[in-house]
């Protein structure tokens, strides 16, 4: 049993999801993440499944708009007497052929929804996973680099400290050197230490 199946499926199971193409969050989601091949068949699959849902849809509107206006045309010239029987044929045989077009479309009607839904959450189990993984790795590299931190921070501080302590090193040695020898004598060795600024200077020509 595949991860998707064994934990993501009953997390959705009863949640009434969106049609994730449709769904601007979605592909948002993909602008930060990277897809796979699976993720890009079922986009498709459910693509084309929305597109025939709408094309029938819109196909049955119009053919039921098309019958009743036939059928009102019959009623009219049937209440008028002016019946002109090639014309009745022809309109009674456009009404059947519309009836033969609408059972056609029924069945795709009723199926289309289940399929789309089916389809959807595939894609959603799919993303899931997709999702995890990015977590997961960017979950792992965030330690890393929180651990990296921390160790240079204890880094830092050892040598702050070491930088303190050859700086009162230092400002010592010249102290008592400067007291004992005098100025001139410090001279000689061709050095200054400036305290203020904690360094020690080759001493200008």
């Amino acid at each position: 049993m595949s991860r998707s199946e064994e934990v993501y499926k009953p997390a959705i199971a009863g949640k009434k999801i969106p049609v994730l193409t449709l769904d601007h969050k979605w592909h948002r989601l993909f602008t930060q993440i990277d897809t796979n091949s699976e993720i890009v068949s079922l986009e498709n699959e459910l693509n084309e499944l929305l597109k025939r849902q709408g094309k029938v849809n819109t196909e049955t509107k119009d053919i039921k708009k098309l019958k009743s206006k036939l059928m009102e045309e019959l009623r009219s010239s049937s209440m008028e007497g002016e019946e002109d029987p090639k014309v009745i044929e022809e309109k009674k045989k456009l009404i059947e052929e519309c009836n033969e077009k609408l059972d056609s479309y029924q069945d795709e009607i009723l199926d289309l929804p289940a399929q789309i839904n089916e389809v959807n959450k595939k894609l959603m189990l799919a993303t899931m996973e997709v999702c995890y993984d990015d977590i997961k790795n960017g979950t792992e590299e965030i330690d890393e680099i929180t651990e990296w931190i921390n160790d240079i921070r204890v880094e830092l501080k050892k040598k702050v400290i070491r930088k303190q302590e050859k700086q009162q090193r230092i400002q010592d040695l010249y102290s008592y050197m400067h007291d004992i020898f005098g100025a001139d004598v410090i001279n000689i060795f061709d050095m200054k230490y400036n305290p203020d600024e904690n360094k020690l200077h080759k001493k200008d020509s």
